[in-house]
Order: structure tokens, then C-alpha cells, then sequence
């Protein structure tokens, strides 16, 4: 029987918290062309003037919540591999990061050396972005190409709206929810608008009306970050029994001056606490691991503005991380990921 490896597939962190790391990995993840969607020489001008500040920033951001073992990204990825290893008898699982190491070139690379010829490519995240899953499965094909590896990949589709993935969720937050709160705020990653019109393959329907998400179907609705976040919410919030003026969903981690995809995270953190909010629930559910994004970004600065704005509690509810409804769920998922064509 051939063996199938299995790859998990994430975004990626700082080998480090020195200036010099994160500014390395900020030069590879900002010059994707995925992520900033300019052509090069515009690119690289524009990634050049952030790097002269934003580095040590970061890099400060990072040491606030690293981890003795590392980067809490790279560590819980690390954690959810061996984890899943006993769902996944067919084959070796690998763990591989878009930007930095361990990298996707890397793991594929041994895993031919390995005489393996199939792979189920993971990449992890939920919901469908040219930022996030297209870049990572193109640059396996890249690397497959490039070094002529015989290797079959079958791929994980975005399973924002997955049973297993939302129970899973569910089961996750459990704790968190029966532990009472006046209000769960649902905040998912933040795209540019003009990601959402250049993956619309229609041309016509994304942010064309207030409703366009709750009407996007088939392929609009395959390539529509927006709506698949949303949708994401609906049926987490569904199978959660939330009424539906306990929760809301919102964007966060802005980066430039271009219009994002709203509402906007902090506007929403101070609405919250403008209305009487004492208790706030914050959930990451664009992440399936805890990182920078969570910890530092909601645990630590939205929990300082929701304070200081009259609120008295944001509890961060964690990302699903290692949770074994999460890591039975993943391998359901992976099982039946379709082979790329």
C-alpha cells in the first residue's frame, strides 16, 4: 500500500524575537506578492519604508508573548502534529510554515527523499484568501516543479463551514461560554477590499451591496473570505444556542492605509464598552493556533482598550490549538481532501 504523508501547513513566525529575525521574516511574508498585491518595484519600495520601523516594533510585540520553548505558533503547530500522528497511520506527518522554518521546500523535499509519492497538503486555515491558502499551495507546486519531485498532493479545501471543524469549535469554547459573559465578539484576520474584488471570479458581486455575503453562492462564495467568515459565525453561533444579540463578528490586524473589510475590531471593542459591555468574550476563529495575532494583539492590547474604554473583563478564549475534538476533526477533514488536479 502507498504511503500518504501528511503536511500541516501555517503562516509562520520570527525564528526569534532579534530585530534582525523579525525583520527577515517580515521582508519574506511582505514580499509575497500574495499578501502585498503590488507589482514588484512598488512592492518592494513600500515593504522597504516598513521595515525601517516596524521590525523592532514587532519584534517587541513578539518577546511579549514568547514562549521558553519558542514561538507559541510554531510550538502548538509542533504539538497538533504529534497529536494527529495516531489518526494518520497512512503515512509520516510533517509540519511546514509558509514563511520561515520549518519550510515548505524543506518538507517536501525530505519527504521525496523519502521515497513518499502521495501527500495530503493541509494548509490550516478555515476560510478561503489568496493571502493565506493560495500562496501556500503555490508555492508547493513552485518547489515541486523547481526540484522535479514526483510527488501526487491531494489538498485541503477551506472547511469554514465543515460539521466537523464548527463542532469542534463548539466543543472548544465550551468552557469559556458556560462561564457566563454579556458579549462574544467573533474576530476574524482583516483582508484589503481590494483582495475581496480581485478573488471575486464574477467581477460584480463582492461589497456591490450590504447583503452580498449573505447572498454569495458557488464559486463567489468559494473565493469570498468575507462571506466564509461570516458563515463561520452563523453556525458557530447556531450550534453554540447564542441568541443573536450576544455576539457580533469583526476584522482586525490592519496593516497600511487601503480600505480593510469592516467592522473594524478596536471601533467595535469600544462600541461594546460604550454599551454597557463589562464582560467581553474575544474569539479568533480565522486561527486554528494561538500566535502573535491572538495573544498579543486581543489578550494583551484589545484586553488594555476595552478596560480603558469602561469595560471590566475580555476574556481571550483560545484558538483550537490541540483541543481533541479539533485534532479528530482535522484528520476527518484531511482524509478527504480531493487530489489536485
Amino acid at each position: 500500500m502507498t504511503e500518504q504523508a501528511l503536511l500541516l501547513v501555517n503562516l509562520g513566525s520570527p525564528a526569534s524575537t532579534q530585530v534582525a529575525d523579525v525583520r527577515r521574516y517580515l521582508n519574506q511574508f511582505l514580499m509575497d506578492p500574495y499578501v502585498v498585491d503590488l507589482p514588484w518595484p512598488l512592492r518592494r519600495l513600500l515593504v522597504s519604508l516598513i521595515l525601517v520601523k516596524r521590525p523592532e516594533q514587532s519584534a517587541h510585540a513578539y518577546a511579549s508573548i514568547w514562549w521558553p520553548e519558542g514561538s507559541p505558533l510554531v510550538v502548538l503547530s509542533r504539538r497538533l502534529q504529534e497529536a494527529i500522528r495516531p489518526y494518520w497511520p497512512q503515512g509520516p506527518v510533517e509540519l511546514a510554515m509558509r514563511y520561515g522554518e520549518p519550510s515548505i521546500e524543506k518538507a517536501l523535499v525530505r519527504l521525496a527523499g523519502q521515497g513518499i509519492s502521495q501527500v495530503t497538503f493541509a494548509p490550516l486555515y478555515p476560510q478561503y484568501a489568496d493571502s493565506t491558502t493560495t500562496t501556500a499551495i503555490e508555492e508547493a507546486r513552485r518547489v515541486i516543479r523547481q526540484h522535479g519531485l514526483k510527488l501526487q498532493l491531494s489538498i485541503l479545501q477551506p472547511f469554514y463551514d465543515q460539521p466537523e471543524y464548527l463542532d469542534a469549535l463548539v466543543a472548544s469554547a465550551r468552557e469559556y461560554l458556560d462561564g457566563g459573559f454579556d458579549h462574544l465578539l467573533l474576530s476574524f484576520h482583516g483582508l484589503p477590499e481590494r483582495h475581496l474584488h480581485k478573488s471575486d471570479p464574477s467581477g460584480s458581486h463582492c461589497l456591490k451591496d450590504a447583503d452580498c455575503c449573505q447572498r454569495a453562492e458557488g464559486e463567489v462564495l468559494a473565493h469570498c473570505y468575507r462571506a466564509q467568515c461570516l458563515r463561520t459565525a452563523e453556525a458557530f453561533a447556531a450550534g453554540a444556542g447564542l441568541a443573536a444579540d450576544r455576539w457580533s463578528v469583526s476584522f482586525q490586524s490592519r496593516l497600511g492605509r487601503a480600505k480593510w473589510i469592516e467592522p473594524y475590531t478596536e471601533a467595535r471593542i469600544d462600541e461594546l464598552a460604550a454599551q454597557g459591555v463589562k464582560k467581553l468574550l474575544v474569539m479568533c476563529p480565522a486561527f486554528v493556533a494561538d500566535c502573535i495575532e491572538t495573544l498579543e494583539e486581543i489578550g494583551d492590547r484589545a484586553r488594555e482598550q476595552f478596560i480603558e474604554a469602561g469595560g471590566q473583563e475580555l476574556v481571550l478564549v483560545p484558538c483550537l490549538n490541540t483541543h481533541e475534538a479539533w485534532v479528530q476533526a482535522l484528520a476527518t477533514l484531511c482524509r478527504r481532501a480531493p487530489q489536485a488536479l
